[in-house]
């Protein structure tokens, strides 16, 4: 342990002025950075449980004043949030899984050398994240197969995602080839490869593509402006993104004295402002919870490929 510190310190008597002022810098730099990314959210937060008058007038800057949480409970009185927020769930959690376990399993397969013309659906699934047929011939294959006004129209079209599965098969093959040869001399075949060997193994790339498909799973709503009328289908983003513009434009109507409907009152006492606010404090984090489950994987998932050897 002596001989550990008295190498640290003699490091760090060898740093000239120029390191220092080089590292000066840097953490200034840094930290200017991690202000301008943080600020936005802390932003939004303490307008959404500041005085709502204040917050309308914009001088909520970087300190609550009026701090009440009238705002949540209001938003919380939602009609239909529950089933909303139960969809958004298990849209998120369903189709997670399917996509991460589509992502793994086909990225591993398109590393095999066995695989009938695997090069060949390797590009096929490729060319569709160039090409696209637009959204009416979309939505009419949806019809088609019947996936309108259907929970699994939510899930199916996200499975098999071409980004995902370059990010796995990359990963795949950076894995050392002996692991797999190694299980096939003790007679193991491609599924038992797969769910023994392989899977404990590209854990870091699995969490990484479960972190970008659940917020592109929780932050979807185009597709239920598409896809869905029966309201007991709406995830949370779109109630939410309704709400928003009912809310607002009841706020305008109640302002000149002709609120009327079910969110009057609440558009009457509070501003479209703290709405929005509140609304995206709602919407934020609930997915933000997400990451740090899967953090001790992103990095070393997302450095794909960086270091060789």
């Amino acid at each position: 342990m002596a001989k550990i510190a008295a190498a640290k310190k003699s490091k760090m008597h060898d740093r000239t002025p120029g390191d220092i002022l080089m590292s000066v810098i840097c953490y200034i730099v840094f930290t200017l950075c991690a202000l301008v990314c943080v600020y936005p959210f802390y932003y939004i937060f303490i307008n959404s449980i500041s005085a709502n008058d204040l917050s309308a007038r914009g001088v909520i800057l970087f300190w609550p004043e009026g701090v009440h949480l009238q705002n949540f409970v209001s938003a919380l009185q939602i009609d239909g949030l529950g089933q909303s927020a139960y969809i958004s769930v298990m849209r998120t959690v369903i189709g997670t899984i399917c996509t991460v376990s589509a992502s793994a399993f086909l990225g591993f397969m398109f590393t095999q050398d066995k695989m009938w013309h695997r090069k060949i659906w390797y590009r096929m699934v490729v060319a569709t994240m160039y090409f696209n047929a637009g959204i009416i011939p979309w939505y009419l294959t949806m019809r088609n197969l019947g996936l309108t006004n259907n929970f699994w129209g939510y899930i199916l079209p996200a499975i098999v995602s071409p980004f995902f599965i370059i990010l796995t098969k990359t990963f795949v093959e950076s894995v050392p080839k002996e692991l797999q040869e190694a299980a096939e001399i003790d007679g193991a075949g491609i599924l038992r490869i797969f769910f023994r060997i392989m899977l404990p193994v590209i854990k870091p790339i699995m969490a990484t593509v479960a972190i970008f498909s659940a917020v592109n799973q929780w932050n979807a709503f185009q597709d239920t402006l598409l896809l869905v009328t029966d309201k007991k289908l709406y995830p949370l983003q779109f109630i939410l993104y309704q709400y928003l513009n009912q809310a607002s434009s009841l706020a305008g109507q109640s302002n000149s004295g002709g609120g009327t409907g079910s969110l009057a009152g609440l558009a009457t006492s509070q501003t479209p402002t703290s709405i929005r606010m509140t609304i995206t404090i709602l919407v934020v984090i609930p997915i933000m919870l997400v990451y740090p489950i899967f953090q001790r994987y992103f990095v070393k998932g997302i450095m794909i490929g960086a270091v060789k050897g």
